[in-house]
């Protein structure tokens, strides 16, 4: 079975330094990785993990592009990844990129409403979430420091848009909501929107992850490291401590993301030359 860490993040190297600082000053955790592809690549290799989804969210309009360029290269050039793409509400052309990135075979976008500064619950949103539905799976950061009720990102926001727009893929990522695990079992909990493993276990009290996971249906949850603030075997390490994951537990969550990921998440048949010679 392929085992597949949904919630990476690689950065192109002539801004990963700069990203990785940005990251460690918001979050004030310090990463384990330096943010390049090749350090991503060989983590989840020593990790016995097979595939790996890397995201990148447009912070401003002006980066959509070069983002969408980079998610692209990197699902062409490594057999192992699965590339999101992202857009931007204040960027007009973001229609054009969605099409550009269906016909390079992208199958997500990655949306960070509190780096993009913009709320899910933003009427701008709504064109965007209405033009993914249906065509690509939606990767949303959920939760910060803020309080719920003032955060860009929430899960009840999250619970709103999965209303709004059912045919939607949502993954919400950190466990539904970073910090926010009591709005968590509120409003995401027990329904069929995917939460990832990322970033959460660290900070997340027991009793609440026990709840959170004895009410979500296990069809719906998807392994995620959050990597470079967090080492992908490492996770898994820790996850099966705070969980006490049996195997058929563990080979559920590679068969959720094999499912999501149908007719992507395949052996890849592929070498890394092959799919250079497609780019050149």
């Amino acid at each position: 079975m392929i085992r597949c860490d949904v919630h990476t993040h690689a950065f192109h190297p002539k801004i990963a330094d700069k990203v990785l600082a940005q990251l460690e000053a918001h979050y004030g955790i310090p990463a384990v990785g330096n943010g390049r592809i090749e350090d991503l690549l060989q983590r989840i290799h020593a990790a016995g993990l097979d595939r790996v989804v890397v995201h990148n969210a447009a912070t401003s309009p002006d980066q959509v592009i070069p983002a969408n360029n980079w998610a692209i290269a990197l699902q062409r050039r490594y057999p192992e990844v699965i590339a999101f793409g992202t857009v931007h509400p204040d960027f007009p052309r973001w229609p054009e990129q969605l099409d550009r990135l269906e016909a390079a075979g992208i199958a997500g976008i990655k949306l960070h409403p509190d780096f993009q500064g913009i709320g899910l619950d933003d009427p701008r949103m709504g064109p965007i979430f209405e033009a993914l539905e249906g065509r690509f799976i939606c990767m949303l950061h959920v939760g910060d420091t803020l309080p719920p009720e003032r955060n860009p990102s929430s899960p009840r926001k999250v619970a709103n848009v999965h209303r709004n727009f059912p045919g939607l893929s949502l993954i919400a990522a950190h466990f539904g909501g970073y910090l926010h695990w009591d709005e968590v079992i509120a409003h995401l909990a027990g329904n069929n929107v995917y939460l990832d493993t990322s970033s959460a276990l660290p900070f997340i009290p027991q009793e609440q992850l026990d709840t959170i996971v004895s009410r979500h249906p296990r069809e719906r949850l998807l392994f995620g490291s959050d990597y470079p603030l967090f080492d992908p075997g490492q996770e898994t390490v820790l996850l099966n401590s705070r969980l006490q994951f049996r195997e058929q537990e563990w080979e559920q969550l590679w068969r959720n993301a094999a499912e999501l990921f149908a007719g992507i998440l395949s052996p890849a048949s592929q070498t890394t030359d092959e799919l250079s010679r497609h780019t050149s």
